[in-house]
């Protein structure tokens, strides 16, 4: 692989929206599409260890989707115990967030497979006093891939977060409608609504699968303009 294999940060509207099932199901699409597929997931709060060695359950889910392993310190290079925000959790084992050690393993990790990159929480999460996880995906300097959790309030929280990767000069290279919530009120109302004001284009709906299924989930989407712009990107 080249330094410009393909590469996405995936950003959500919230936490809890799905992030990790998308991005399991991005890598599911990757290896459909015989890319070789890997994941990072650089911050991770809540750990528990298992044989002497620290395990994040999104991190675990995420190197089982992938068909590339990396080095754990490669996939996650900040892990902490505590499942709470991770500029927290961090302080309290006395660990520092080093956006550029993230960058510096992300470097490492695309020179080996295509990678998608999972965010932590919301778009804006702080990492300490002064960065949070925009800052990251601005380092990392790669396009995203929004998750939109379908829940009443996704409309103002998908619009917020897309102006805010705009005015960090991010590319937005498109969006997934995840429905989380299967009681949701009109959701292809909410979705069209979406389609019309976001400026990216809606690379797939997930139905609420229970329990979570990626392989199955990666049906649902066309990752055809992600990797058309990741050439455009290469013939740049």
């Amino acid at each position: 692989m080249t330094d410009l294999a393909t590469s996405l940060f995936v950003a959500g509207t919230d936490t809890e929206i799905g992030k990790t099932f998308v991005s399991c199901t991005l890598l599911h699409s990757f290896a459909h599409a015989n890319l070789r597929a890997a994941a990072m997931k650089p911050i991770a709060s809540g750990a528990v260890e298992r044989d002497g060695v620290l395990h994040n359950e999104d991190a675990d889910q995420l190197d089982a989707a992938a068909n590339v392993a990396l080095p754990d310190a490669i996939r996650t290079p900040f892990m902490m115990r505590e499942p709470i925000a991770p500029h927290i959790a961090a302080a309290r084992e006395g660990i520092v967030l080093d956006i550029a050690r993230i960058a510096e393993a992300h470097a490492i990790a695309r020179r080996q497979a295509d990678i998608v990159v999972e965010g932590v929480g919301g778009f804006r999460v702080p990492l300490d006093d002064r960065h949070d996880t925009a800052d990251l995906a601005v380092a990392l300097g790669v396009p995203v891939v929004l998750v939109v959790g379908m829940r009443l309030g996704c409309i103002s929280h998908a619009m917020l977060t897309v102006e805010a990767i705009a005015a960090r000069g991010l590319k937005l290279a498109g969006w997934v409608a995840n429905r989380v919530d299967p009681h949701m009120l009109y959701p292809d109302e909410n979705i069209a609504t979406l389609r019309a004001r976001i400026d990216a284009p809606l690379i797939g709906v997930i139905p609420h699968l229970a329990p979570h299924d990626a392989a199955r989930a990666a049906d649902c989407l066309d990752i055809g303009v992600l990797l058309i712009l990741n050439q455009l990107g290469k013939e740049d």
